[in-house]
């Protein structure tokens, strides 16, 4: 199964300011704020829903293809995503453009002042699916991503017209969106992704209740945080699946991206929904446990362990056997 995952590319730097804002601020002078922080230190971090996506699919064996855009400072990104199972080949290089990049300084307090830079994911729009599905020898489900709003939306028309299936997957970009892109985005998808409360906003902005939806999609996977996920099909019985015992919560980040790698993962070696979404929750379960979005390294017979433990023998041996292969 070719599965093509559209997304932004990103780095994220991330600094530690030792004192507080608040006290370098001057209440009555904040409407000309010019303010320097000497940090700490500095923490460059892999990042971009796309690429962490497909890095979470290739530590489980495939081979996903990234779609995005990136600036010439990639290089080193790439033979990272390379080296892990990911085919970079479809990703546009902008000439004029980095790589976006998310700047954030946290003070002792856990405030935060952060920017972000678009950069070359605004090229992302430019991208064309057929030349990657002819590259590639066809596409069997493209995953369209957080990315330019402009790039998420060319994506989908395409692949209604070229009779792609495809995955909904708004994430940060929900709260951007209105209804009348909600709704041209979400229509006619094989899969939509969300987290709980993106559910309800997007039946907000929508207009469409919860009914209406899972008339217009194939399947509904909604995650639940510490609970787990849920799957709805109009006219099945729902599914749903908890997550494995955690070791320590030590960084969110990126763990609804691991989950969506596990599960697109279970659905490239056609295993059913419920084990698909169960590699999900055990990949996410890895993330958090770990510091940064492609931190984690997937040993197999670990992995298994826990699989086990977590779903039992029959859900362990067929998963088992794609991870051996």
């Amino acid at each position: 199964m070719r599965i093509a995952v559209t997304g932004s590319i990103a780095t994220d730097h991330l600094m530690t300011f030792p004192g507080r804002f608040a006290d370098q601020l001057v209440a009555d002078q904040l409407h000309t704020v010019s303010l320097s922080f000497l940090v700490d230190n500095l923490d460059v971090r892999r990042g971009g829903v796309g690429p962490n996506i497909c890095f979470g699919m290739g530590q489980l064996g495939l081979r996903p293809v990234l779609v995005g855009a990136a600036g010439s400072d990639f290089d080193e990104y790439r033979a990272w995503l390379d080296r892990h199972g990911v085919d970079t080949s479809s990703v546009r290089i902008s000439e004029v453009l980095h790589t976006a990049r998310f700047v954030c300084t946290t003070d002792a307090d856990h405030n935060q002042i952060g920017s972000f830079y678009t950069g070359a994911m605004s090229e992302a729009r430019l991208i064309e699916l057929k030349a990657v599905a002819d590259r590639v020898g066809g596409l069997d489900l493209v995953l369209i991503g957080a990315d330019d709003p402009e790039a998420m939306l060319r994506h989908t028309e395409e692949c209604r017209s070229r009779g792609i299936p495809f995955a909904a997957d708004f994430s940060q970009q929900i709260a951007r969106m209105d209804g009348e892109n909600i709704r041209t985005l979400m229509e006619g998808a094989t899969y939509l992704f969300s987290n709980e409360y993106e559910k309800g906003l997007i039946e907000t902005k929508s207009g469409w209740s919860d009914e209406e939806i899972l008339a217009k999609v194939g399947t509904r996977v909604t995650t639940l945080g510490s609970r787990g996920v849920r799957i709805e099909r109009a006219g099945e019985e729902t599914i749903t699946v908890g997550c494995p015992e955690e070791t320590a919560k030590v960084d969110p980040t990126g763990v609804g991206d691991a989950f969506r790698a596990g599960f697109l993962a279970g659905l490239g070696w056609g295993v059913g929904l419920e084990r698909a979404a169960q590699v999900g929750c055990m990949l996410a379960t890895l993330v958090i446990e770990t510091l940064g979005t492609q931190e984690y390294t997937l040993a197999r017979a670990h992995f298994m362990e826990r699989f086990t433990k977590a779903y039992g023998d029959d859900a362990a041996a067929e998963v088992r056997a794609h991870l051996a292969a």
